[in-house]
């Protein structure tokens, strides 16, 4: 509040009792006898919105107690208009809104409410945030798409007024009061929002996190490995005699003295050559009969007669 604006209270005759009783706040029964009008009909004048409250709270049985300025009730009595309302038979039309259970005792206090948080806020994001602090999560969330967004609405957005704990039975009906639930004022609600966003984005945006570095440039920029750390692994020589599949090496030709092996012919072109031992069969070639074993062949076999001569 403006200092010129309390030096204006002050002013005022009877201060300060006269602004003591200018926010004066009574419930259903002091207000009914101050309106000089039965409790019922008090009820019914609130709950067509003709009386607006200006705060509730709930009592040790739960049940939901509105509060009405005192001044203003007294302002209503005053009004010429007003006065077939107090006294007499209720019209036929707001008779036909009570038949259909209509109470507008939550929803005038919202709008009330939101004014006086609006009037409160100084920054943009906190109008946005008083704005969301009347729509259920799922509505906000479907107006402001940018996560980033929505957490700063979150930081910004009052509770309930209450003294209910958070979680007890008496913080959720205090949140069920607070949040909009008629679908002409949750369009009004979104709508807001979303023009209330929109000017808060322009004048200072959502803060975001830093965008990560590349790691291509963090590994150019990261020292290279000395070339002694480096592990070099020499290659494995080549075993100087192959073996067969059982481990073994393989069998070496026998020499018998006396006989001559003769070294193995060439093997054809195209031919496929022997398996080795242990991978398959191997077909071995028919043996040659030594040097010394054919000239005692040759010896003992007979020989053809050749012509007699006279």
């Amino acid at each position: 509040m403006e200092h010129a604006e309390i030096d204006r209270l002050r002013a005022q005759d009877g201060f300060p009792e006269s602004l003591r009783e200018r926010v004066r706040a009574v419930g259903t029964a002091e207000g009914a006898a101050l309106m000089d009008i039965p409790a019922g009909r008090f009820i019914r004048l609130a709950r067509l919105g003709l009386l607006v409250p200006v705060a509730f709270y709930l009592n040790r049985y739960r049940a939901v107690v509105w509060l009405y300025l005192a001044e203003e009730l007294r302002e209503f009595v005053s009004a010429p208009e007003n006065r077939h309302l107090l006294k007499g038979r209720t019209p036929e039309t707001l008779r036909g809104q009570l038949a259909t259970g209509v109470d507008l005792r939550a929803r005038n206090w919202r709008g009330r409410h939101l004014g006086f948080l609006l009037r409160q806020a100084e920054d943009p994001w906190a109008r946005a945030g008083a704005v969301a602090a009347f729509l259920a999560p799922v509505e906000v969330a479907e107006v402001i798409k940018d996560p980033y967004e929505r957490a700063v609405l979150n930081r910004f957005r009052p509770g309930p007024p209450g003294h209910g704990v958070p979680g007890s039975p008496a913080a959720a009906v205090a949140e069920r009061i607070m949040t909009a639930q008629d679908a002409d004022e949750i369009g009004w609600l979104r709508s807001d929002l979303a023009r209330s966003v929109g000017e808060a984005r322009t004048v200072s945006p959502a803060p975001r996190p830093a965008t990560r570095r590349d790691p291509t440039a963090v590994r150019a920029a990261a020292r290279p490995i000395p070339p002694m750390a480096r592990t070099v692994t020499a290659p494995r020589k080549e075993a100087t005699h192959s073996s067969d599949a059982t481990g073994r090496p393989p069998e070496l030709p026998v020499r018998l003295p006396g006989l001559h092996v003769p070294p193995p012919e060439p093997a054809a072109r195209g031919a496929v050559p022997p398996v080795r031992r242990g991978h398959g069969p191997v077909q071995p070639a028919a043996p040659r009969p030594p040097r010394g074993l054919r000239a005692w062949l040759r010896r003992r076999s007979p020989r053809p007669a050749g012509p007699v001569r006279v």
